[in-house]
This record gives structure tokens, C-alpha cells and sequence, in this order.
């Protein structure tokens, strides 16, 4: 029985399935077609507020002529609910207790995001007695019910009206004076906002724009190109500022989350014996020899082709979706003819075997050090076929620096990968600033190619500070991906799309979150963070309540066989734990902090997140293929988070309670400090990264000791 089946996950009634199912589980959903319904996201985190009460529908039957094989989701529920507008007046106290994560033994405290059931309606306000005239209403004074005029009317000179009595309020007027209500506190919000310099726009889309939409119109793309509009940045190519777009949903240019910053924080600055630039980590991958083995004539086996192929449809196009199952055997029919010499079909394929072959051998932390990687002659082969596609500006050569930046983030090369992605958004800047450039059997791989590259970018912003690329400036106007189309008998594999529409609606909270707590702008006190921190936090829950059955993760304490799953839960627990960092570091500048108690419960929140993220170190295998640089500096991140919170005795007592045994949490550390070691041998940002822990876990261990 897998552990999704055993009573801890939200849907456990409905999603029982065996172990060897759930490994495989992913497999068998069916992607969504062209036209599935979605909702339109507003790039503001406050502009959208859902009129059917806050339900979330994560699955819609599809409209298409295909719905009998194709089911859909709605991009209100796995994309729209991450941004689904909230009350951000509303204190934490207020929110469900579902975002807790303590309530043992109960089901609530097996899952931190079970909810109560609110389909028996809206939580209206609260009516007054009918006696009171429309002034003091108004006003929420009490009314003496003096006729023809109240004392308050007399004093004030206004007239007195009564309200008929008898008349209730019905679900249409609940509904307005609740919206009403919601647009004074998002007007205020906007004006704190503001304040803070956070920008939130002025133009935010009606409220009631929540339509459904097939994936054609998503993009601006109708039957005939003249649909189809595209947005130029004022500047030119390349040309982004946050302000301009004003998009939340985007990386800051400036922000402190990266994982050495925590090195500036009390206590865990103790931690190391000299001050680190947080720049270090850029300098050390500038500096870093070339791989030397791409200058070298290529040399390829063709021999085990079948089997790599095989390999990249079942473990690796799951995470980028970037590769047609259908149009494969064409591309590698006429790779075949080019004698995989020339051509964009040549480097796409020999880039699907490098990326197959490497899959087949697992995480690379666990390759013997000195031997080439798996995948490197093909690779190399592709590489020598690079320059071509660098001076082309197609879809498919812009497909081809995309896939070889994926090899090289496996190789855990960021920088190259980064150089890459550049020429990648440069393309597709090209592409997208008229509708003629993209032919129309390609439009869905453009969609996959950007989306791509904007996770990729924003994955290195969050530790590097690299320029921004531009290509962020034509999210709007980019529709979701929707599923290739073709000949199923020609198809080589599935069609995975549903983790990659997960991870987009994940990454765009993660940057909100950057946004919002981390740039420079952002607030500062915990009390004007408390509303930000539980709107995000309500965002996180609703992205996870609106997955797919197959990739929602049970809250177990066990590792998962299903490594989507173990990605995603990874993921969420990585996102939970910098929503409330800030907690951690207003107690560790000021202990007193934590007598406040929606401090101590922020803190407790962010503790059990970075414990459950470091307790089986080795789950984070499932996903070294795509993210093994930036996994490894979120590891380095919260174990740094989780030594400081030890010499701190109001948070070590959080700590202890978590665990079962206090020396859970040493050998926590040691588990993470021993795995972070097997990749220093990577990158040298990862080197630099291991000496600091190493470092910070004996001197932690002599401070402890007295």
C-alpha cells in the first residue's frame, strides 16, 4: 500500500493505489488537450477574487472533441489558485487551521493542509438588527430607533431612513457586501503597498473575469494570426524592470534570499570564522575551468540508441516536457539522413540520447569522480553542432540550447547553462514580437520552450545575481502549454505535462515570495509581514489542494516511491520554509520576539518545514537531474536555518518538540553535511558550500558544549 493510501494524505478515501501504481502513477494520467478550461492569472498578487465562494475545482471536464481521452484541469485550480485573491486584512488568527502543522494526533495534524468543508456556503457578515436606520448602519453605530429620526440623524442633520422591516439580506446582497468589503481591504493593502514600494498596479482586471478560455485564446492565437498579440517591451529586447510590468510574479533584481545571506544573520554568523560575500558563489563558477572534452572530436555510439531514447521519454521529458512524443521519429529520420551531422534535428536528438543515457545512471553526486558523466559523447557531438543553431533563429534552434542547458544544469554547471538560456530567450524575444515568425504546428513548443526558460532563470536569480534576461516581459502574453497534438500510433512515449504545469504555478509563487518578503522594498516588521505571510501561505495550500490526485503527496514521515511526488513535496516544504524565515531571524536578532504568539507559531511552522526538506536527505535524489545545484544551496540554506535555530533556547525548544529524540537533529546535520561533500566535487560553488557547513556544524558543536 502506498503511502498516499494509508489515511495522511487530504484524498486518501479517493487515491488509494498500490506502491509499484504510485511509482508509475504519473505515467497514466492523461495530459490535458488544446482546449482545456482555464482561468486567466492577473500578474497582481491582490487584483483576482473568485465569486463562487473560494471552491477550488482542480478538475474540469474538457470541452474538446478529444474529452473522451483527454481529461483537463482548470488554471483556476492548479494555476489560478496559487493566486487567488485573498483577505490580506485578515489575521493569521483567522485563517483555517488547516495551515498549522501541529494539531496531533488528528487528521488536521497528520495533514497541515486538511480543510474543513465549506461547501455549505460563504461565511457571510454577520447581520444587525433590522431596528437600525441606513446612517448609523453605515456607520456601525448603535441606533436608539427613535422615528421619525434617530438621535445620531437629529444630531448629524442627515435623513433617516429605516429599512422595511422583515426584509432579509439575501445571498446576492451577502455576495456584494462581502465584495465590497474585500475591494476597501485590497485598496488599503494597495496603499501599503505602495508605500513600501511593492507597486502593486492600478488596473486590475475586473473581478469577474474569470472565463473560460480554450488554450488557443490563452496565447492570443486564433485560427488566423491577425489574433494573435504580442507585447513589446518599451525598450527593446532585454529591457525588464519589475516596475514597468508591474508583475509580482517575477524575480526581484535585488533580494536577500539567496542561501549565503543567511551567513549575515545573528548567531549563524557565529557560525563561520570570516564574513562571505554573497557574491562568492557567482566568482567561484566565473572562474571555473571549461569542460575540456567538448573540444575534442566527437565520438559516438549509435549502437544502444533505442534504449536512451526509451529512457528520456520515462524519466527526463517528465521535467522539462520539452520534446514531441509525435513528431520524434520524423526529427530522428531526418537526423539519420543528415548522418546526426547537421541540422537542428541532428542536435535535438543526440541532446535526447545525452540527457537518456545520463537518467539511466542516477544522481551523477554518485558517479565516480574522474570518469566522463553518461551522456558526454553525446553531448559533445551536439555541442560541435551549437554554432549553427547559435546564428539561427527558429523555434527548433532555440529547442536545442534549451535541451543543452538542461544537460549542463545535470552536469551541475549553472553559468554555462545560464549562457545558454540567453541565446534561448534571445530567440524567443525574436519569435514572439510578431505572429508570422511562429509557425503554427509550432506554437505549443514555443509555449514550452518559454515557460523553460523562465523557470530555469528564475532558479539561477534566486542564488545569483545575473542580469535578467528580458524574456519575463512576455509571460502575459504566453499561453499555457496544452499538450501536443498528433498520431498516437507515431508516438514514442507519453505526453507528461501535468508536473510542469505544477512546477510553473509553484515557481511563480516562489518568486511572489521573493517579491514580497525579500527585495529590498519589502516590509520589515513582522506585524506588516503577518498579512503577506498568511496570504502566501494560503497560496501554497491551494496550489497543493488544487494538484492532480496522482502527484498529491500524503504528509507521511516516510519517503515516497513516486519520485514526482518526492519532487513536488520537496518543493512545497522548500517554498513553506522561506514564506516564514523571516520569523526565525526576528528571534534570533531579539529573543523576546517569541513570546509574541503568532511569532512562536510562524517559527514552528518554518522549523517543521526545514525538517521535513533535510530528514531524508538522499529523497532529494529523485530530482538531481533538474535540480541538483539549486536543491543542494536549499539544503545548505535550511541547515544553516536549523543550526542557528539549536543555539537559540527558544527555538531549540521548538526544535526538540518536533523531533522525537534530541539527537535527531545531529544527525540530521551530519546526514546533510556528509551528503553535501559527495557534490563538492561538482561545482565549486557547491565546494565552497560543503566547507561552510562542515565548518559551522564544529564550531555549532563547540558552542553547544559550552
Amino acid at each position: 500500500m502506498s503511502p498516499s493510501s494509508n489515511g495522511d494524505s487530504p484524498h486518501s478515501s479517493t487515491a488509494t493505489m498500490t506502491a509499484a501504481a504510485s511509482a508509475s502513477v504519473v505515467g497514466r494520467f492523461p495530459l490535458p488537450n488544446r482546449d482545456f478550461t482555464i482561468e486567466v492569472p492577473s500578474p497582481q498578487l491582490l487584483a483576482q477574487v473568485q465569486i463562487n465562494g473560494g471552491g477550488v475545482n482542480s478538475l474540469k471536464s474538457p470541452t474538446s472533441l478529444k474529452s473522451a481521452r483527454t481529461p483537463s484541469f482548470s488554471r483556476e485550480g492548479i494555476l489560478g489558485s496559487a493566486q487567488k485573491a485573498r483577505n490580506l486584512s485578515q489575521s493569521s488568527e483567522n485563517r483555517p487551521e488547516s495551515n498549522g502543522m501541529q494539531k496531533a494526533p488528528s487528521d488536521e495534524g497528520i495533514n497541515p493542509l486538511k480543510r474543513r468543508n465549506t461547501d455549505a456556503g460563504v461565511d457571510y457578515p454577520r447581520r444587525r438588527a433590522t431596528i437600525a436606520c441606513e446612517v448609523c448602519r453605515s456607520r456601525k453605530s448603535r441606533c436608539d430607533g427613535t422615528k421619525p429620526k434617530c438621535k445620531l440623524c437629529t444630531e448629524l442633520g442627515a435623513e433617516c431612513i429605516y429599512r422595511e422591516p422583515g426584509i432579509k439580506l439575501d445571498a446576492g446582497d451577502k455576495l456584494i457586501l462581502e465584495r465590497l468589503n474585500r475591494i476597501e481591504n485590497l485598496l488599503q493593502m494597495n496603499m501599503v503597498g505602495h508605500s513600501n514600494g511593492i507597486g502593486m498596479s492600478h488596473d486590475s482586471p475586473n473581478m469577474s473575469n474569470g472565463t473560460a478560455l480554450s488554450g488557443d485564446n490563452l496565447m492570443g492565437i486564433g485560427s488566423n494570426a491577425a489574433n494573435f498579440v504580442s507585447i513589446i517591451p518599451s525598450g527593446g529586447l532585454g529591457t525588464w524592470s519589475a516596475t514597468a510590468t508591474n508583475n509580482i510574479s517575477t524575480m526581484p533584481k535585488v533580494h536577500t534570499n539567496a542561501a549565503l545571506h543567511l551567513l549575515q544573520w545573528p548567531m549563524i554568523r557565529d557560525l563561520v570564522s570570516r564574513p562571505y560575500d554573497p557574491q562568492i558563489l557567482l566568482q567561484l563558477e566565473m572562474a571555473r575551468e571549461p569542460l575540456h572534452s567538448l573540444a575534442k572530436t566527437p565520438c559516438v555510439d549509435l549502437s544502444n540508441t533505442n534504449a536512451y531514447i526509451e529512457a528520456y521519454f520515462d524519466r527526463v521529458n517528465i521535467w522539462y516536457a520539452c520534446v514531441n512524443p509525435y513528431t520524434w521519429r520524423s526529427h530522428y529520420r531526418i537526423a539519420l539522413s543528415n548522418g546526426f551531422r547537421e541540422g537542428p534535428e541532428s542536435c535535438i536528438v543526440l541532446l535526447v540520447l545525452a540527457l537518456g543515457q545520463a537518467s539511466s545512471r542516477g544522481s551523477i553526486s554518485r558517479i565516480v569522480p574522474h570518469e566522463d558523466p553518461p551522456g558526454l559523447q553525446y553531448f559533445t557531438a551536439a555541442w560541435s553542432l551549437l554554432p549553427g543553431m547559435m546564428t539561427s533563429n527558429s523555434v527548433l534552434a532555440a529547442q536545442c540550447h534549451l535541451l543543452a542547458a538542461a544537460y549542463l544544469f545535470y552536469l551541475v554547471r549553472p553559468l554555462e547553462a545560464w549562457n545558454l538560456l540567453c541565446t534561448t530567450s534571445t530567440k524567443l524575444q525574436l519569435l514572439l514580437m510578431a505572429p508570422s515568425r511562429v509557425p503554427a504546428d509550432q506554437r505549443e513548443l514555443i509555449e514550452r520552450i518559454y515557460w523553460n526558460s523562465l523557470l530555469f532563470e528564475s532558479d539561477l536569480l534566486a542564488e545569483l545575481d545575473l542580469p535578467h534576461s528580458g524574456v519575463v516581459a512576455f509571460e502575459e502574453n504566453v499561453g499555457l502549454p496544452c499538450g501536443f497534438e498528433g498520431d498516437e500510433q507515431e508516438a514514442v512515449g507519453r505526453d507528461e505535462l501535468w508536473y510542469f504545469l505544477a512546477e510553473i504555478a509553484l515557481r511563480r509563487l516562489l518568486n511572489r515570495v521573493s517579491q514580497l518578503i525579500y527585495s529590498k522594498d519589502s516590509m520589515a516588521s513582522t506585524t506588516s509581514l503577518e498579512p503577506v505571510v498568511a496570504e502566501l501561505d494560503f497560496q501554497l495550500t491551494q496550489w497543493y489542494e488544487s494538484l492532480p490526485l496522482p502527484l498529491q503527496f500524503p504528509f507521511t514521515r516516510t519517503m515516497l516511491p513516486d519520485p514526482v511526488q518526492t519532487v513536488l513535496r520537496l518543493r512545497f516544504f522548500a517554498c513553506r520554509t522561506i514564506i516564514y524565515r523571516p520569523y526565525i531571524l526576528a528571534v534570533l536578532d531579539n529573543e523576546q520576539a517569541v513570546l509574541d504568539p503568532s511569532v512562536r507559531e510562524a517559527c514552528t511552522k518554518c522549523l517543521e518545514a526545514s525538517i521535513r526538506q533535510l530528514e531524508h536527505i538522499t529523497a532529494h535524489h529523485a530530482g538531481h537531474m533538474p535540480y541538483l545545484w539549486q536543491g543542494a544551496l536549499s539544503i545548505v540554506s535550511q541547515t544553516l536555518l536549523v543550526m542557528g535555530a539549536t543555539m537559540s533556547p527558544s527555538l531549540s525548544s521548538i526544535l526538540w518538540s518536533l523531533v522525537p529524540h534530541r539527537d535527531t537533529i545531529d544527525q540530521i546535520i551530519n546526514d546533510v553535511v556528509m551528503e553535501i561533500e559527495r557534490y563538492a566535487v561538482l561545482s565549486p560553488s557547491l565546494s565552497l558550500s560543503a566547507e561552510i557547513i562542515k565548518e559551522a556544524e564544529v564550531r555549532r558543536r563547540t558552542y553547544l558544549s559550552g
